[in-house]
């Protein structure tokens, strides 16, 4: 048996049923950044940019930066705040090719699994021919066994009658003499 789960699930019949069996082959593809730690941190901290929650926070630390430099509550970053910006720009820094990473492997992932839909919408089609397909012999052949049918009947309808024929005839002849 083979260790490879694409592969098992590939072969084995119960798959086979199996509604997304389009997809196993680009399994691979579901994390962007990797499965090891390091990849999953990179891609939770990639996600945590977009959220409100960062965001909210964000402004808020900004926001008490610059009032605590401004009122005089602390000096550690006068005016005009080149410690703020430098954090942004570190910030900046490591974001943007996270970020850039993410969507990449993000449009790699949905143009695998779009493919996978395409397939999976072609192999419906032609299943859908082949039934089309098996419906109309189905149909041409109870045609042809309706004329058949048709047929037999007439044959059967004529015997009657010639047996009936041929009946009154006997019974002509025996019952005459």
């Amino acid at each position: 048996m083979s260790s490879d789960p694409s592969a098992q699930a590939a072969g084995s019949p119960r798959s086979l049923a199996h509604h997304l069996r389009f997809h196993a082959p680009h399994l691979h593809l579901a994390s962007a950044f990797g499965s090891d730690w390091f990849g999953r941190k990179a891609e939770s901290f990639a996600r945590f940019f977009g959220t409100p929650v960062f965001l909210i926070t964000q402004t808020v630390l900004v926001g008490a930066w610059i009032a605590f430099n401004v009122w005089g509550l602390t000096h550690f970053d006068p005016y005009p705040f080149i410690l703020l910006n430098l954090a942004f720009s570190t910030q900046a820094a490591y974001a943007a090719p996270l970020i850039l990473l993410a969507q990449t492997r993000q449009a790699d992932r949905d143009k695998a699994l779009a493919e996978a839909d395409a397939q999976h919408r072609e192999a419906l089609a032609a299943a859908s021919d082949e039934r089309q397909t098996l419906a109309a012999r189905q149909q041409e052949q109870i045609l042809a066994l309706l004329e058949q049918n048709t047929e037999l009947t007439r044959i059967t309808r004529d015997l009657t009658a010639r047996i009936e024929e041929l009946t009154r005839e006997i019974h002509v002849h025996t019952c005459a003499s």
